[in-house]
């Protein structure tokens, strides 16, 4: 059992509702819970066991939106993005210790944001195309397979690529539930073997489960109340939090 005092626990269970939240109805809005935890985590939760402690939590969350939401992927986009964003993690996994964190989370963070702008800048027309070229499935994939490894930094990038997409509701969740899901299982193996993954950080895990549950029906009743335009606005604006905080943070 972790012997966490009750004001981490209450942390910690905040953070795994929100894990939920962010999974089944408003993407980007764990990046709230991820800054509160390593904020307020400080301290309590040794920094490479609160990576660890949060993979396994977003795994579960992973698996409550594919539970509701697996029938509304788009496999094109998820057939589309996986290779490449497998490929990224393997190059990252290799190097590892030779990028500075920093630097890293900076460059995606600039990204993001510039690919916002584009995607806002393509918007202008109504008639504007949604873009089809392999090159930036290709790219996108490649980066966030890489910044998921080294950075943790993957969903900004693959938010915005949805966006560009133009998924409706439903499809945005159940492709990203797909993407995100195989994503991070590839990463369990890497934190097992560097200890990132320990029987302590899991057995929390395990006693965070209705937490995450409760999360997840919580962001199941938000989506139905959320129009469609208003769901694009409020991801667009968690997304650019996400980059500024990779910016500056």
């Amino acid at each position: 059992m972790p012997e966490f005092e009750p004001a981490i626990w209450v942390l910690v269970a905040c953070y795994a509702v929100i894990v939920g939240v962010s999974k089944t109805g408003v993407p980007g809005i764990g990046l709230l819970g991820a800054v509160a935890l390593i904020t307020f985590g400080e301290g309590w939760i040794p920094v490479k066991e609160r990576v660890g402690f949060m993979l396994p939590l977003l795994l579960a969350g992973d698996i409550f939106a594919l539970m509701y939401y697996r029938r509304h992927a788009v496999w094109r986009h998820v057939i589309r993005l996986l290779p490449w964003a497998v490929a990224g993690i393997l190059i990252g996994y290799c190097a590892i210790g030779f990028i500075d964190d920093r630097v890293m989370k900076r460059t995606i963070g600039g990204l993001v944001v510039l690919l916002l702008v584009v995607d806002l800048w393509r918007r202008r027309g109504a008639a504007a195309e949604v873009p089809t070229q392999l090159w930036l499935a290709a790219a996108i994939g490649l980066l966030a397979g890489f910044a998921t490894m080294l950075a943790n930094a993957a969903a900004p990038l693959i938010i915005v690529y949805f966006l560009a997409m133009r998924l409706e509701k439903k499809e945005f969740l159940g492709t990203g539930a797909w993407v995100f899901f195989i994503l991070n299982f590839f990463k369990v193996p890497v934190f097992l073997h560097r200890e990132m993954i320990t029987a302590t950080t899991l057995t929390a895990n395990a006693i965070l489960l209705p937490a995450i549950a409760v999360g997840a029906v919580v962001g199941i009743l938000l989506l139905k109340r959320i129009p469609r335009k208003g769901f694009t606005v409020v991801v667009r604006v968690l997304t650019l939090a996400a980059a500024v905080k990779l910016l500056f943070f």
